[in-house]
């Protein structure tokens, strides 16, 4: 098998007004498709950076309702029936015994549509029938909620080369980074954060914070809800669905996170100064 990349080096033609074109090598964040198949019935098809491939298979099917915990996965096998992490398109999640599968749950064929084509409180219901809202009581200081960006920018190496990658990362309350992952989908650098809390028996983060690096959709905060995690922070901005969604939900959704400002979109109760 060939070796899974991150990143991929191409040769460009840097031009610049003043200092005139020169031929160069640039990094480029490779995207390539991944097919995620459940009991070998094909459930999605996703662009995404090859790496940590099973967390993020783990982690669309808790965020889509069709597994609930680690034991429900018997072994997420290739194209080949190889069990280890190696490089491939196509995964297939072999389930545990007796863990029954309602393939009508996908979001993918059944919330998306409805946000797009009826309407948001039609969405929001639909995901509170898998998902309930959340009821944390966790509090974070408004210092340690501004140091996060920051932090998250220091973790990503891949995007320093490329600047082409979104990125997802769970802190503790005190502002400890414990999980970060990156990726050209902003949905799938997620789905492996929460893939990886499920494989390491962290779930549920019903006391962390989220921050990811690109704006807030209404399919974050739900795959965020998915993981229980009641504060959620983007450097962006939200969507109106997304807000809705959070208030309805009972997240703190913070956005436009930059330096030592923020906005606070739902939930302020949970930032507190000092």
């Amino acid at each position: 098998m060939p070796p899974r990349q991150e990143s991929a080096s191409s040769e460009i033609l840097k031009c610049d007004l003043r200092a005139g074109a020169k031929v160069q090598a640039d990094d480029l964040a490779v995207e390539e498709p991944l097919e995620i198949r459940v009991k070998d019935r094909s459930v999605a098809v996703t662009m995404r950076t090859p790496g940590h491939d099973h967390e993020l298979v783990a982690g669309f099917l808790l965020s889509e309702g069709l597994i609930r915990t680690r034991g429900d996965i018997a072994a997420i096998v290739d194209g080949e029936g190889c069990e280890k992490e190696l490089y491939s398109n196509t995964l297939n999640v072999i389930l545990s015994p007796g863990v029954d599968v309602d393939f009508e749950k996908l979001t993918r064929h059944v919330f998306a549509t409805s946000s797009c084509g009826i309407c948001g409180k039609a969405s929001i219901e639909a995901v509170h029938q898998h998902f309930a809202p959340v009821d944390s009581k966790v509090t974070v200081a408004m210092e340690t909620i501004t140091r996060l960006p920051g932090i998250l920018r220091e973790a990503q190496a891949t995007f320093s080369r490329t600047g082409g990658l979104h990125a997802s990362a769970i802190f503790d309350r005190y502002g400890k980074l414990l999980v970060m992952r990156e990726d050209v989908g902003r949905h799938n650098a997620l789905d492996k954060v929460i893939g990886h809390g499920l494989f390491k028996n962290l779930l549920p983060f019903d006391s962390h914070v989220l921050l990811v690096s690109g704006r807030t959709s209404f399919e974050i905060m739900q795959k965020a809800l998915a993981a229980r995690i009641p504060i959620m922070c983007a450097v962006s901005a939200p969507s109106s669905l997304a807000v809705e969604f959070a208030r309805e939900s009972g997240q703190t959704l913070v956005g436009f996170l930059r330096g030592e400002t923020m906005n606070i979109y739902a939930h302020p109760e949970r930032i507190i100064a000092g």
